[in-house]
């Protein structure tokens, strides 16, 4: 069985290694929340707020993450696959440095991931994202394309 959220807050909580899924959510709000190893499926979190999370090793699969705000965020070693991110925006992010060991090789980020992603009206500021790949091409390409 899914979840139906009108409105839920969370803050200060622990709720790393959860699972949610067919999970429908307006107006979510984690604040101040581990979500470290948690995994979210089919979901649809329209109006989503997210402000300083850990979000190490999160999984978000099939989803859409309509007019959602992520901010102050630990997103390492995370991955965004299959996911509609209209209006979506992220603010101070903070992810892994190349001298993380998070770089293969060939100087391919290998950690943070965004695949077959909907990217419409999505806005990055503040971020160091040096070496993410959002649908297989660099952010930095990406952006220039904007």
């Amino acid at each position: 069985m899914g979840l139906d959220v009108a409105k839920m807050e969370l803050k200060m909580k622990d709720i790393s290694g959860s699972t949610f899924k067919e999970v429908n959510a307006e107006g979510l709000d984690f604040d101040n929340v581990n979500l470290s190893k948690t995994k979210i499926n089919n979901a649809n979190m329209s109006g989503i707020t997210v402000n300083d999370i850990n979000a190490a090793e999160l999984r978000i699969t099939d989803a859409i993450l309509t007019g959602a705000s992520i901010q102050n965020a630990n997103m390492s070693h995370m991955k965004i696959e299959h996911v509609h991110l209209f209006g979506t925006e992220f603010v101070d992010i903070v992810l892994p440095q190349e001298s993380d060991g998070n770089y293969d090789p060939t100087g391919n980020y290998k950690s943070i991931k965004f695949n077959n992603c909907d990217l419409t009206n999505m806005e990055i500021n503040e971020c160091n994202i040096t070496g993410l790949k959002i649908n297989g091409i660099l952010i930095e390409e990406f952006l220039k394309s904007k």
